[in-house]
C-alpha cells in the first residue's frame, strides 16, 4: 500500500474547510486507564444516552480528504457495516479473515480506521505500529482482544456494540438447553451412522426445571424472560445487586447457585476474577446430573475439570460455544495443537460444542454492522466519543449549516494538572461557544467549538496544542 500523501500545508490554505485531520500524536508510558471490572455485569438502564437533539440543519464537518482517508475490515464485517462507511466516501477495504501479526502490523500501517470481530488481536507491539490509527471498531461484543490501555495512551478510541447479539445469544442458549436435556446431539449422530437407538433413559421437559445464570446482563437477563416463558425457575448470581426479571431470583453466592441449579448458564466477561470461575470445586458444588452451558468466555472454564465431571457422571451434559484458543479462521484445527484437552473433549457424550457462533445470526451481524460503523463515522467526522470503551465519552451537538465559520477542536491529553488553563489561553482570543471535557483514567478528552475563525487562526491552534506536554492527539474539525 502506497504512503499517506502528506499533510496539507495550512498556510497556504484559502479555505479552512481543507483542513486536514491531524493524526500526530505524543504517548506517554506512565498513563494507566482502567474500568470497574463490576461494571461490565451491570445491565444499564433504557434511558437514552445520545443526549443530541435531532438537528435538521445540521452541518457535515469536512476534517480530511475523505477518498484518502483509509479504512481497513477483518474478519468479513457485515454488509451493512461496510454501506455505511462507503457511502462517506471513505477509501474502505475489506478481507475476509484476520491476520498473522507480521502480515496485520504491516497492512494498518497506513490505516485510519480499523474493524475487527473477535479472532485479530490487537497488541501493543500491533499499536505501536499504527502511526495514523485513530480509532478501532470492534464488531462484536467483547474487547478483550485490543490492548484498550495502550490504546487510550496512544489516543485511539475503541468502540464496540454490546448488546445486539445479546437475542441471538439467549436464544441459542435456550436451544442448548433442550437440546442437551433430550440428548438430541448422540440420537441424531447415531442416526447419521445408521444406528437407531429410541430411549427416553436420562431425557427430560425443560419446564419445572431451574436454570442458574451466571451475570446477569444483557444476556443473562433476556436468557431468564425465555426460560421463564418455557416454564422453567429462573436465580441468578452476580457481582452487583440487579433487579429481577419476572419472577426470577438473586442468590447471593455462586455456591448455593450451583447447588440449586439444573442447568447453569454462563454470561460473564473475561476477566482475572472469571478465569477458571467454573473449576474442580465448582463441579463438586453442582447438582450430580446437571448441565453446564458457556457462551461467554472460553477462559470461565477449566476445561480439564469439565472433562473429568463428564466422565465420573457428575454432569450429564454439556454446552460450549467459546474456548481458550480459538483458530483465526475456518478450517479442520480443532485438535490438540490448538489446546491440549481438545481430542478428549470432543470424546465426551451429550456434549455440544459449537465454534463461537453465539451472535453469528444474520439479525445480529446486521445490528452490529449498523451500530459500530455509525460510531465510526460519529467520532471521525465529529469527534463524538459516545460509547468508546476506553476514552470518556463525550458529545457536543453538532454544528448547524448557519455556524459557517465555526471549527471544532479536539484535544486528547494526559490528566495532569493545569491542562485546561493552557488550553483555554490558546483559544481565549476566539469565541468558545461550546466546551467539555471528561477524563477516564489518566487519558483526558476535551472538545471546543469555537466562532469566527480563519485558516491561519486554525493552524495556529493546532501548532500551539501540538507544542503542549500533556498532548496526546489533536484533531481539528471544520
Amino acid at each position: 500500500m502506497a504512503e499517506l500523501p502528506p499533510l496539507i500545508d495550512m498556510s497556504k490554505m484559502s479555505s479552512a474547510k481543507d483542513i486536514p485531520i491531524k493524526l500526530g500524536r505524543q504517548v506517554s508510558s506512565s498513563l494507566n486507564s482502567s474500568t470497574s471490572p463490576t461494571a461490565t455485569f451491570q445491565s444499564p438502564s433504557n434511558s437514552f444516552s445520545g443526549g443530541e437533539r435531532h438537528i435538521t440543519n445540521q452541518r457535515e464537518l469536512k476534517p480530511f480528504n475523505r477518498e484518502e482517508f483509509r479504512i481497513l475490515l477483518l474478519e468479513n464485517v457485515n454488509q451493512s457495516g461496510k454501506e455505511i462507511l462507503n457511502a462517506e466516501g471513505y477509501q474502505v477495504e475489506s478481507l475476509k479473515s484476520s491476520l498473522p501479526e507480521e502480515e496485520l502490523i504491516k497492512k494498518i500501517r497506513n490505516v485510519h480506521v480499523l474493524g475487527i470481530r473477535s479472532k485479530t488481536k490487537l497488541s501493543e507491539k500491533v499499536l505501536k505500529e499504527a502511526k495514523h490509527l485513530i480509532v478501532v471498531g470492534c464488531f462484536c461484543i467483547g474487547t478483550n482482544q485490543v490492548d484498550l490501555e495502550y490504546a487510550a495512551r496512544a489516543g485511539i478510541a475503541v468502540f464496540n456494540s454490546p448488546f445486539a447479539n445479546s437475542r441471538s445469544v439467549a436464544e441459542l442458549v435456550i436451544g442448548e438447553i433442550i437440546v442437551l436435556a433430550r440428548q438430541l446431539g448422540d440420537r441424531s449422530n447415531e442416526l447419521h451412522k445408521g444406528t437407531w437407538n429410541k430411549v427416553s433413559a436420562g431425557c427430560w421437559e425443560i419446564r419445572g426445571k431451574t436454570l442458574g445464570i451466571i451475570g446477569y446482563g444483557h444476556i443473562g437477563s433476556q436468557l431468564s424472560v425465555l426460560a421463564e416463558a418455557m416454564g422453567m425457575n429462573v436465580i441468578y448470581y452476580d457481582v452487583v445487586n440487579l433487579m429481577a426479571m419476572g419472577t426470577s431470583r438473586q442468590v447471593p453466592t455462586l455456591k448455593e447457585l450451583l447447588g440449586n441449579s439444573d442447568f447453569v448458564s454462563c454470561h460473564v466477561p473475561e476477566l482475572p476474577e472469571t478465569k477458571n470461575m467454573i473449576g474442580v470445586q465448582e463441579f463438586e458444588w453442582m447438582r450430580t446430573g446437571s448441565y453446564l452451558i458457556n457462551a461467554s468466555r472460553g477462559c470461565v472454564i477449566d476445561i480439564p475439570a469439565l472433562v473429568n465431571a463428564s466422565r465420573n457422571g457428575k454432569i450429564a451434559g454439556a454446552a460450549l460455544d467459546v474456548y481458550p484458543s480459538e483458530p483465526g479462521g475456518n478450517g479442520d484445527y480443532f485438535h490438540n495443537e490448538l489446546n491440549c484437552w481438545a481430542e478428549d473433549l470432543r470424546s465426551l457424550k451429550n456434549i455440544i460444542l459449537t465454534p463461537h457462533i453465539g451472535g453469528s445470526t444474520e439479525e445480529a451481524q446486521q445490528a452490529i454492522g449498523v451500530e459500530v460503523s455509525s460510531a465510526l463515522v460519529k467520532y471521525v467526522n465529529s469527534g463524538v466519543t459516545l460509547g468508546a470503551v476506553n476514552l470518556p465519552e463525550v458529545n457536543l451537538r453538532s454544528l448547524t449549516l448557519d455556524e459557517t465559520n465555526h471549527a471544532r477542536v479536539i484535544y486528547i491529553h494526559h490528566n495532569v494538572p493545569g491542562v485546561l488553563r493552557k488550553v483555554n489561553e490558546i483559544l481565549g482570543d476566539h469565541n468558545v461557544e461550546k466546551q467539555i471535557t471528561d477524563n477516564k483514567g489518566d487519558v483526558a478528552y476535551l472538545m471546543a467549538d469555537i466562532s469566527n475563525v480563519l485558516s491561519s487562526d486554525l493552524k495556529d491552534i493546532a501548532d500551539q496544542l501540538e507544542n503542549l506536554s500533556s498532548r496526546i492527539l489533536t484533531r481539528v474539525l471544520y
